[in-house]
């Protein structure tokens, strides 16, 4: 995807200048920031296509920057973290980061990271009718959710999974087949990350996320759109 915006954020200054000039080779537009303050400021600006978060910084670490940008704005986050790192895993996705990369990563694997959430979020999705199931409004060609009358504010992913569960009312997905719908490219993300979408999911659209009426669990196989919802 041409002249794609990169928000670079590590405190490092050997990561972000060897990932700037890689990026920059590619023929993508790039900013750096430092710590998530700057960042903030950063991506106030430039209004990035895609940022790649480092975890651990100061004046504001990654986490808390998620936190905070999600109020403002769906873009694509992609966390860079350490392989001892694994709940910081966990617990950016809960937050809304839409993928992970280890370190140390190849730049070549990072870059294919970028596309494939570029594709999730800026993707055109095939024509289809808007999903009305009781209260909730899931609009494909405007990549939107309502409930009661006010938008929800959903990550590439989580939109992705909610829309493949809701075009197939009853059908029960396996985490596998999910992944596949959301992210396409499956790289070394684990399964285990779709529970923590659908966790976030049910948290925005359900009246009570413990006895969830859009989003079943299968126990043992995976998930489903409840019946009857279209």
């Amino acid at each position: 995807m041409p002249d794609a915006f990169v928000l670079i954020v590590d405190d490092k200054f050997s990561v972000t200048r060897l990932v700037s000039e890689y990026l920059e080779s590619k023929g993508f537009e790039v900013a750096i920031a430092h710590n998530g303050t700057q960042a903030l400021t950063e991506a106030r600006i430039h209004h990035p296509d895609v940022i790649l978060l480092d975890v651990m910084m100061p004046h504001m670490d990654g986490f808390q920057f998620i936190e905070t940008y999600r109020k403002e704005s769906s873009t694509p986050i992609i966390l860079l973290t350490a392989k001892i790192e694994e709940t910081d895993k966990v617990f950016g996705l809960e937050l809304g980061a839409d993928d992970y990369i280890t370190k140390p990563f190849s730049l070549a694997e990072l870059v294919a990271r970028i596309h494939a959430v570029l594709r999730r979020s800026q993707g055109a999705l095939h024509t289809a009718e808007t999903i009305q199931y009781l209260d909730l409004s899931i609009d494909p060609e405007k990549f939107e959710v309502i409930k009661k009358g006010s938008l929800i504010v959903l990550t590439p992913t989580e939109f992705k999974i909610l829309l493949a569960l809701a075009e197939k009312p009853g059908r029960v997905f396996s985490r596998s087949q999910l992944l596949q719908k959301a992210q396409g490219d499956v790289f070394e993300t684990s399964e285990k990350t779709v529970n923590v979408h659908i966790r976030n999911l049910r948290m925005k659209i359900e009246d009570d996320p413990e006895s969830p009426k859009f989003i079943e669990t299968v126990f043992g196989v995976g998930y489903r759109f409840t019946e009857g919802a279209r």
